[in-house]
Parts: C-alpha cells; sequence; structure tokens
C-alpha cells in the first residue's frame, strides 16, 4: 500500500516557459491575469505525448486520424497548467517557497529511498525525464507539499495509524512470495525497429526488408538469452555479474534482483516459472513474457502471513498524511477555480470547446492508428 503523491492527482507535469518564435510566446490563457504562453501549451502537450503509453506502441499520436487522444491530451494539459498557475499564485500569497537546501534534502532522501544514483539515473531514463526537468517538477511537488501541510496541520498520530491498522487488517495480510533475480533480453519490436530504422545503412530498405531485419534480432536475441542460461547453470555464482552486464531491465545494477514479490505481482509466465522453482536453483528454460526473455533464478521463499503494526506503521503513517494533503489541496483547487478570472485568449485552448471536439470524434469512431498524412500540430 503506498499513499498517493500530491503530484499524481494533480498530474502537475508541465513546463511554464515559453517556446520559440513569435506564435509560441503568444499568450492562449491569462489565469488571474497571469499569462500562459502557446509554447508552454505546446510543450507541454509534446511532453506527455512523448512519454504516453500510446507512443510507445507505436501510435502516432500527432496523426490526424488520432485526434481523439490528441484532444484528450491537450484537455489534460490545460487543466494541469490552469491549476499550477492557481497554486503558484496561492503559494506565492502565503510567502511559500523550497530554498535549494530544501531540495537538495529531499533530493538525497528520494535517492536513498531508491536505492542508489545508478537507479534513479536508470529511472529518468526509462520515463525520457532530464535531470533538470525532473529537478523542476520535484520541486513544484514539494512547493505544493508544503502549502498542503500549512492548510491541515493536524499531524497524524500513532492512535490514527493503529485505528487504520484495525479496520483494514485484511490489508497487511500477505500471500506467499519468492524472492528472484533476473536477466531480461527485451524484445520490444517497436524499439528494434526505430533502432534499425536509425542506421544509415537501412534507409534504402523496404518495410518488408525492415520487418524481417526485426524478426531476425527477435530471434538473435532469443538465441542469446538462452546462450546465458547455459552459462549461468554451470555456474550460479556470475548470475549477478551476467545480470548487470546483459539484463535490459532497471534491476540490473543490483545483479537482477527483484526482492520477494507475491505471484499477483509479476506477469502469470513469469511468476509461475518462479513458484515452480526452489529456492538456490535456476529455471531450467527460458521464460518468454511480453517484455521479453527471462532468466530466474529463485533465491529465497516466504510463507503467508500477517505483517504486524509496528513493520507498517511508517507506511501508513505517510499514507494517511498523503490522504490529508490530497484532500485539503484538492478542496483548495475547487476553491481557487471557482474565484479565478480566467481568460482563453485563444479559444482553441477553452476546455469546453476541446470537450465537443473529443465528443466530435467519439461519435465519428475513426480506428484507432490509421497513418494517413500527418497534421500541423506542433
Amino acid at each position: 500500500m503506498r499513499g498517493k503523491k500530491i503530484l499524481t492527482t494533480l498530474a502537475v507535469s508541465a513546463i511554464l516557459f515559453a517556446g520559440c518564435g513569435l506564435k509560441n510566446g503568444e499568450t492562449a490563457i491569462t489565469v488571474n491575469g497571469v499569462p500562459i504562453t502557446r509554447g508552454a501549451i505546446d510543450e507541454a502537450i509534446n511532453m506527455q505525448i512523448k512519454n504516453s503509453p500510446f507512443t510507445k506502441m507505436g501510435v502516432d499520436i500527432k496523426n490526424s486520424n488520432n485526434d481523439f487522444l490528441y484532444l484528450l491530451t491537450k484537455d489534460r494539459v490545460v487543466n494541469e497548467l490552469i491549476i499550477k498557475s492557481l497554486l503558484n499564485e496561492e503559494c506565492k500569497k502565503r510567502d511559500i517557497t523550497i530554498s535549494d537546501d530544501e531540495l537538495a534534502l529531499a533530493m538525497e532522501d528520494l535517492i536513498s529511498k531508491i536505492g542508489s544514483q545508478e537507479r534513479f539515473n536508470e529511472f529518468l531514463k526509462q520515463k525520457n525525464i532530464s535531470k533538470d526537468q525532473f529537478n523542476k517538477d520535484f520541486k513544484q511537488e514539494l512547493l505544493i507539499k508544503k502549502l498542503a501541510m500549512q492548510l491541515d496541520k493536524a499531524p497524524v498520530t500513532e492512535a490514527d495509524a493503529r485505528k487504520f491498522y484495525k479496520e483494514n487488517i485484511k490489508k497487511f495480510q500477505y500471500p506467499d512470495k519468492v524472492r528472484a533475480s533476473h536477466i531480461l533480453i527485451s524484445t520490444n519490436p517497436y524499439e528494434i525497429e526505430k533502432a534499425i530504422r536509425a542506421d544509415k545503412a537501412n534507409r534504402k530498405l523496404s518495410d518488408v526488408q525492415i520487418k524481417g531485419k526485426v524478426e531476425e534480432e527477435l530471434a538473435a536475441r532469443k538465441v542469446r538469452a538462452e546462450e546465458l542460461l547455459k552459462k549461468v547453470q554451470i555456474d550460479k555464482t556470475v548470475f549477478a555479474k551476467f545480470a548487470k552486464d546483459n539484463s535490459d531491465d532497471s534491476s540490473a545494477q543490483q545483479g537482477g534482483d527483484l526482492g520477494f514479490f507475491a505471484a499477483f505481482e509479476m506477469v502469470p509466465e513469469f511468476s509461475s516459472a518462479s513458484f515452480a522453482t526452489k529456492p538456490g536453483n535456476i529455471y531450467p528454460k527460458v521464460v518468454q513474457t511480453k517484455f521479453g526473455y527471462h532468466i530466474i533464478y529463485v533465491t529465497d521463499r516466504m510463507a503467508a502471513g500477517q505483517y504486524p503494526f509496528e513493520a507498517v506503521q511508517y507506511e501508513i503513517t505517510n499514507f494517511l498524511q498523503a490522504q490529508k494533503e490530497v484532500k485539503a489541496i484538492d478542496s483548495l483547487i475547487e476553491s481557487l477555480k471557482k474565484n479565478a478570472k480566467i481568460e482563453y485568449v485563444d479559444k482553441s485552448y477553452d476546455p469546453d470547446g476541446i470537450k465537443q471536439d473529443i465528443q466530435k470524434e467519439m461519435n465519428s469512431n475513426e480506428p484507432l492508428g490509421a497513418t494517413p498524412e500527418k497534421t500541423d500540430k506542433k
């Protein structure tokens, strides 16, 4: 069980600075007189599209046939930027700031919880976020958290945590678990195709030839996984080193260690193989999942049981505190929006108009992922 982050509720991931050129610098929306430029909105939309799961699946959200997805993104971004502007204004009124020292300490704590600087860097790489952008977003999260704490200063007590524990006792029961390490050889066809097309030597290849190269690479990766399996079966002591050198998973830096997990926490193929293997043994076959080919080394097992209150008190307290903060911020946002003067200088960013366009797209029933000519969205 994990507490919600303020940023999860607010989805504050947009960038508030103007893009290049006169057009991008134009004011699109004003919130209590504070401008939000077209460049800021477009850049935030592009960032969300870049990190969208649809984009990772190969769907071109900017394609004219996928306007439904584009409009949903646009609607979400406009709302996020308005909320961010309102909350920043409120923080200024209350003289709430985050110093460089506060940010540095919070970053140290975060990296410590993640495990290491290397794991943190891997996280940024996976999310396709620069360190500068993460620092801006993280600082904004800390700012909103400080605002929330000022709104509701009553601390979560041990009695509050015990009450929650007793009322939700079943939430703190855990099933059988195993601890395993793995080596993942990724088989994402979209990523493989991207890499092949990026190679200048392949520029003149047809789509059929590209597809053939993708299939060849997938076959080669299976062979590679099977060869690695044979090597670690001969000497299990090299497993951690092989994981660090070969695994495409973020756990590579920890020698492939995934810690303890229940069956439902992993994809079925991975769980079945892991729970069928006795501690100290490597599953005899390469396991294929939607993520790729896995070599699985089971290192420990834990019988089902109940977490005592003391073991989860800190987590419960954080969860309840996060709930209080979310409730306080949500209530504040509702009040600020109700009393704000919001002007849509560029009517194309008016949420009412965007929602009408979304409804039109829903009624059109156009297929997702079609590929006619691209629009001029930027």
